[in-house]
């Protein structure tokens, strides 16, 4: 029979710093805590820009399997469109491999509700058939949120879940601002179990969770709810193992911690100093401290592999208490920055954050409010002018098509960015048209795979591309692991593009192109290689791959893309970063007044429109849809 819900005690409304609340351990909840490693996902998502390969999990996998944890994130927030991105792996395939090598263990996602694992809302029918393969191919725990903490957002997806037979965990994406407070957290926790979740996270992305804030939410939420509550907090701000300990104290079931060598900074406690801190007492976690040895001297080294993109904002940093931004976006803003050759820009980009939030009406910052904020905040410093850009996910924002913001929002910024149109009331989803059989005749002929239908419902310009590197055999060139420190380097076999990149010996830059690679025959295989436009064939045993710097002539189709003049007249149009083109609006002749887009440029993640400087007619474009742009070239020409 269905326990009755406990009725909540009165509580004071968030002012829990000016008055401490009376503290009180809670009873010995008489069954270990339980823990969640995130290693395999948020940990290096957070501190090495998502990059970890699926060949340096593996190794470890059956050592992870057998350490007793009560689940393993693996999947899902940044890992797929990395996957697909960057690493060129296929991410259904790197799920399979680690159901197949952690059968004992439940494995877990992020889910970003009905964005899924993108940026913005996709139809009903890809959602639902989206968990189905989850689920299918190996995701036990479901974690689902929405970054507005707008539970219209959640209820298909819960509904889902469940009806495929997996644990749900409802997320509250935690976060202080004037139109927050526990009280409010507290509601939503109750609406949550209503709607049928499992287990409830406290989900902490900018550790902003102050100790005694921690304690308190924790023992109101056991009050008001059933279900057992999971934190999940970041160390970005150094409090996170004290806000982990009040927790337990408060009546925490529940915690996410990471394997020490990817912990702190902007991950998350170390899993080995939690579970020490609370061996012998009534909330040991019962895993046993030498299973972890093995298992942190495998991801020390493999760190050590990634060091490129290790950021230079991966400490501890204190100042996330007034900026707010979680350790991932300040990553992911120090590399968008050095994309841009403007990292020195990054102080003027954190005091723009704040505002842009406000603007928006606070939403908590996590993926994909996170991307929009700090990207219009990009924009707005990179252009010298607030707004003066602004990307199509700020206008989708203001639109409503993201949900209901928290708190109001600025009426000035919402004209600019809308302009006369109308912002929606109800659920975004429901303006939505099922978008699979669209999918599917754009794929037919190429693949029959619902996985790679459903990768290209998410990411449509990723997974051409990651489709078209599949079938011209491009995914798999051999690459040198970084040799240890003693011994050979040995060969892997791995899922990469060609690459391109800068490089400068003794003071002469070259601009290097690895183009594809030929048949392999005795023993070695021929890279084509272009060295400042020069064509060279090498033949190579293994090719180690470099991180890319910004091309100086990229290939378009095969051919260098013609040079572009300088802007130098008013009406002449330039991006504000280095993109791709996503969308051409503007055709010779047209004209166009002042203001209006005439491209859609895609950097960073997020679209951007290019505005006509000028009222006038079109004189001249330089660019096509999927061509690469740099900040100093005329796009289109008007007069």
């Amino acid at each position: 029979m269905p326990m009755k819900r406990k009725t909540a005690k009165p509580t004071r409304a968030a002012k829990t710093r000016k008055t401490a609340p009376a503290f009180e351990v809670e009873a010995a909840p008489g069954k270990k805590l339980l823990i969640t490693d995130v290693a395999l996902r948020d940990g290096h998502q957070s501190l090495l820009a998502t990059r970890m390969r699926t060949e340096d999990m593996l190794p470890i996998a059956h050592k992870l399997d057998a350490v007793g944890y009560w689940s393993l994130e693996v999947w899902g927030g940044a890992t797929f469109d990395t996957c697909l991105r960057f690493l060129k792996e296929d991410p259904w395939e790197r799920l399979r491999a680690l159901k197949a090598a952690m059968p004992r263990t439940r494995l877990q996602m992020l889910l970003r509700g009905q964005n899924i694992v993108g940026y913005r809302h996709y139809a009903d029918d890809v959602l639902d058939q989206f968990i189905e393969r989850a689920a299918a191919n190996g995701i036990d725990v479901f974690r689902i949120f929405d970054a507005l903490n707008d539970l219209r957002n959640m209820e298909r997806a819960i509904e889902q879940v469940k009806a495929c037979g997996k644990h749900v965990e409802a997320s509250l994406c935690y976060t202080v601002s004037p139109v927050h407070n526990l009280k409010r957290f507290v509601e939503l926790a109750k609406r949550l179990e209503d709607l049928g979740t499992d287990t409830l996270c406290i989900k902490d992305m900018a550790g902003l969770l102050a100790p005694l804030d921690a304690y308190t939410l924790v023992k109101q939420l056991k009050q008001a709810v059933r279900v057992p509550i999971h934190l999940h907090s970041h160390y970005t701000s150094g409090m996170a193992s004290m806000s982990a300990l009040m927790a337990v104290l408060g009546g925490l079931d529940m915690l996410d911690t990471a394997i020490s060598p990817l912990a702190g900074g902007t991950s998350h406690p170390p899993t080995e100093t939690l579970v020490a801190a609370l061996r012998n007492t009534p909330y040991d976690t019962g895993l046993e401290l030498p299973a972890f040895a093995p298992i942190a001297d495998h991801f020390r080294a493999v760190r050590r592999k990634y060091h490129q993109f290790e950021s230079d904002f991966n400490g501890v940093d204190a100042e996330i208490l007034t900026t707010q931004i979680p350790g991932g976006m300040l990553s992911n803003l120090a590399a968008q920055l050095a994309e841009q050759q403007a990292l020195d820009k990054m102080r003027q980009v954190l005091e723009e954050v704040p505002r842009v939030r406000r603007d928006m009406g606070y939403p908590p910052l996590v993926t994909p409010s996170s991307q929009i904020v700090g990207t219009q905040a990009t924009l707005n410093v990179l252009t010298g002018e607030r707004y003066k850009v602004i990307t199509n996910e700020t206008k989708n924002y203001f639109l409503g098509l993201y949900g209901k913001p928290p708190g109001p929002v600025c009426a000035e910024v919402m004209a600019r960015a809308i302009g006369e149109e109308e912002p929606i009331r109800g659920r975004p989803a429901d303006r939505l048209e099922p978008e699979l059989d669209g999918v599917k005749k754009e794929l037919a002929g190429r693949t029959a795979s619902i996985e790679d239908q459903l990768s290209f419902a998410l990411f449509p310009p990723i997974a051409r591309q990651f489709f078209d590197e599949r079938e011209r055999g491009e995914l798999k060139p051999e690459q040198l692991e970084p040799p240890p420190e003693k011994g050979p380097a040995v060969a892997h076999e791995l899922h990469l593009a060609p690459v391109e990149f800068n490089v400068t010996i003794h003071g002469e830059s070259y601009h290097i192109q690895v183009s594809g690679s030929g048949r392999k025959s005795d023993g070695r295989k021929p890279y084509y290689i272009r060295v400042n436009d020069k064509l060279e064939e090498v033949h190579l045993e293994p090719i180690q791959e470099v991180l890319a710097g910004v091309p100086e002539a990229p290939e378009v189709g095969g051919k260098t893309a013609p040079k572009r003049p300088k802007p130098t007249k008013p009406g002449d149009a330039a991006s504000p970063m280095p993109g791709r083109v996503v969308k051409v609006l503007v055709s010779q002749g047209d004209q166009v007044k002042a203001g209006d887009p005439v491209l859609v440029i895609e950097a960073m993640k997020m679209e951007s429109r290019i505005p006509a400087p000028i009222t006038g007619k079109v004189a001249a474009l330089y660019v096509k849809e999927g061509e690469d742009v740099k900040t100093d070239e005329t796009l289109v020409q008007l007069e």
